[in-house]
């Protein structure tokens, strides 16, 4: 008997939640075969087993909570519960004993097929959610892999007799009629939606947050990228966008003004001569913020690149532990979702994020007699008032906007 463990995570995760059993008691286990999937506060992870049997007990349902360390399961590396050989008996009867066997075979056989396919994290969340068996849902994917896509299109009404004879799944208790009589519904908040709530009360307890704003006059950026664009996606296989333009802005004002990329540790100040920036990025649980290393020595198309691919992940849930630690500052984007200002809250133990909104065309005094429509956005730095002052916040925020209304700086001193 051997016991499959939570193994060490990462720095910062300590526990995390049973999402999904990929096995199944009886099921036969092969080493490196994965046999649960762990919800943690950043990123689900598959956990594999380190030895080959069969699965003999889950010493934990899904929803359950564990620790790193913690034991989840029990292999019999004996093969314990395996079918017993067959007797031996007169050679006349020699066949009756392999029919036997391939008869006592078929079983295993069976529970074989209906152990969960390989498949993508958000393919096991979807058909979670539907309650649909991945057993059963075709693909085309040479490999076998059961992509989001697949269980997208499977028609669940398939499965439903099949699964008629299953044990339902444990389901949290129903909510009680309100007192008022009128209708409610109690859901359970993700494991990821409990941890993004936790933090962000956190930082607003451990920090002297303060918010400064001012607007950009984005007609530079658009009319340059109006003009490149084409050659741009033609050359680099990417479009451009502004996240490039910012990133790039963030980095020459945050080497201008370097207390905004430090970090406070007991008494002292960290200063950070790196330049790993993240960007927020809305997924399916929540909000994640990945991060783009050494931001400094990309170019525009590399910035846009890695930001797509990040996203990407964010969406199919495929983001790994390191993709979202060690950022120094970060950019959020609220504009894409139509908001026109706000207030960000810092990221864990930064001391600035950047929020991007949506640009609006406004009427815009060029000089004392002369009023034009111009493309404005307004941008806020929210910052830690214990390590920067109000004039340093001011001034590197007045840097952005410097930056960005004349890109072509951008080559220089991003």
């Amino acid at each position: 008997m051997a016991e499959v463990i939570v193994p060490e995570l990462a720095e910062s995760i300590t526990e995390g939640t049973i999402a999904q059993w990929l096995k199944q008691p009886g099921d036969t286990v092969e080493k490196g075969d994965y046999i649960v999937e762990l919800e943690t506060d950043k990123v689900n992870v598959e956990i594999i087993s380190e030895y080959a049997g069969v699965l003999k007990e889950q010493l934990k349902e899904e929803g359950d909570t564990v620790l790193v360390g913690e034991a989840i399961a029990i292999v019999d590396g004996e093969g314990g519960g395996s079918a017993p050989e067959p007797k031996k008996e007169e050679p006349k009867q020699a066949e009756a004993p392999q029919e036997e066997q391939q008869s006592e075979q078929a079983p295993e056989q069976e529970a074989k097929k209906g152990q969960q396919p390989v498949a993508s994290p958000s393919a096991r969340k979807l058909a979670r959610e539907k309650g649909i068996d991945l057993a059963e849902v075709p693909t085309v994917d040479p490999l076998g892999r059961v992509r989001k896509q697949d269980v997208e299109s499977f028609d669940s009404t398939k499965a439903e007799a099949p699964k008629a004879a299953k044990p339902e799944p444990k389901k949290a208790p129903e909510a009680k009629p309100a007192p008022s009589g009128k209708p409610e519904e109690r859901v359970k908040m993700s494991r990821r939606r409990q941890t993004i709530a936790k933090r962000l009360v956190e930082v607003q307890h451990n920090t002297a947050m303060l918010t400064t704003f001012n607007e950009v006059d984005m007609t530079n950026i658009m009319n340059l990228r109006n003009k490149r664009k084409d050659a741009f996606l033609k050359d680099n296989d990417v479009k451009l966008g502004f996240m490039s333009f910012f990133t790039k802005a963030v980095v020459g004002s945050l080497k201008k003004f370097p207390m905004l990329n430090a970090e406070i540790q007991g008494d002292e100040l960290l200063l950070k001569k790196y330049y790993d920036i993240g960007v927020a990025v809305s997924a399916p649980e929540g909000l994640v913020v990945p991060v783009v290393r050494d931001a400094d020595r990309m170019n525009f198309a590399e910035i846009e690149k890695e930001i797509g691919n990040l996203a990407k992940k964010a969406r199919d849930n495929k983001l790994a532990l390191q993709d979202l630690q060690g950022g120094t500052f970060t950019i959020t984007n609220g504009g894409v979702f139509g908001s026109l200002m706000s207030t960000p809250i810092l990221n864990g133990t930064q001391v600035g994020i950047l929020g991007m909104h949506g640009i609006k065309l406004r009427p815009i005094a060029i000089d004392e007699t002369t009023i034009e429509n111009r493309p404005m956005m307004y941008i806020a730095l929210s910052y830690d008032h214990r390590i920067v002052d109000g004039a340093e916040a001011v001034s590197f925020l007045a840097n952005i906007k410097k930056l960005v209304e004349d890109p072509e700086s951008l080559l220089l001193e991003g």
